[in-house]
């Protein structure tokens, strides 16, 4: 089988799910694991590099207002690759390039392959998301053994950080404007031993102001931008520090274990549950003070 996927996080999933060798085509983002880095790249950025953080902000508002694309699909590629499967989304347009455009190019090139959208909003959905990728390239054992590893991780967590008490959780999507979480991070501040002080499980991230974020008196804050690692992630949490001198703010490795939809998504759990419950024995090197 000869598989592109437009997702890092489903580059993820089928490298884990021991389907790598299939991968043929991948996104300029696809850095997990690293010898995702080996597969042609389809899908690359229309955003310019170097723009600070409000800048990127500004870039995709207007495009979106605009109904410009911000990813952009080598055609010539995907034709020359020849894919049996192409795994992509349709859950936010800012992550990456949407099923619509995907089903366009394909239909154009006269490419008949099969295209699988992959849209988790919590963290089982995410869970099934495996499940279904080791179904569509046949390694369900692989599948549903990772899936079962990866629940026992969770329910671990969650028995450590179980009579403890919760603290109140902002997590920052974005920073410049804020943004409040969605989707599962919600979900993982609580599997993590914490209350979310913003944000709804399975809902989009939502604009805020510093009003609102200070508002919700949170007794933790944690940065998360999506599209950063923990040391971008570290630069913009000392702004958020300067608005909250009196609250613990942490920042984290976004992109490996809060953005992306895979795996590495349980990695955050026990990084949020280091963070909030030190003394439950699940700290971990991957966050940072600021």
């Amino acid at each position: 089988m000869r598989v592109v996927s437009l997702l890092p996080s489903t580059t993820e999933i089928l490298f884990a799910v021991g389907a790598g060798d299939d991968v043929v085509g991948v996104t300029f983002e696809c850095d997990h694991p690293p010898a995702a880095r080996d597969r042609r790249v389809v899908s690359t950025s229309a955003m310019p590099e170097g723009l600070t953080a409000r800048e990127i902000d500004d870039f995709v508002a207007s495009a979106v207002a605009a109904g410009e694309d911000l990813y952009r699909l080598d055609a010539d590629a995907l034709a020359e690759i020849d894919a049996d499967l192409v795994v992509t989304q349709d859950l936010c347009a800012v992550c990456a390039i949407d099923v619509g455009t995907v089903d366009e190019a394909l239909s154009y090139l006269g490419c008949r392959a099969e295209v699988a959208t992959i849209d988790p909003h919590t963290l089982d959905d995410v869970l099934d998301s495996i499940t279904r990728i080791g179904g569509l390239t046949g390694r369900d054992a692989e599948a549903a053994a990772l899936v079962a590893s990866l629940r026992v991780r969770l329910a671990d967590v969650e028995q450590r950080v179980a009579g403890r008490d919760r603290p109140r959780v902002l997590v920052l999507e974005w920073t410049d404007p804020p943004f409040a979480p969605g989707h599962w991070i919600p979900e993982m501040v609580v599997r993590a031993g914490g209350v979310p002080a913003l944000g709804e499980v399975g809902t989009r991230s939502s604009r805020i102001t510093w009003e609102d974020a200070q508002g919700s008196r949170p007794d933790v804050v944690v940065c998360a931008p999506c599209g950063y690692d923990l040391e971008g992630g570290a630069v913009l949490a000392e702004d958020v520090r300067r608005r909250f001198p009196d609250v613990p703010v942490w920042a984290v490795d976004a992109d490996s274990h809060f953005a992306r939809p895979g795996p590495r998504l349980v990695d955050g759990v026990e990084v949020l549950a280091g963070i909030l419950h030190p003394g439950a024995d699940v700290a971990t090197d991957l966050s940072r003070r600021v």
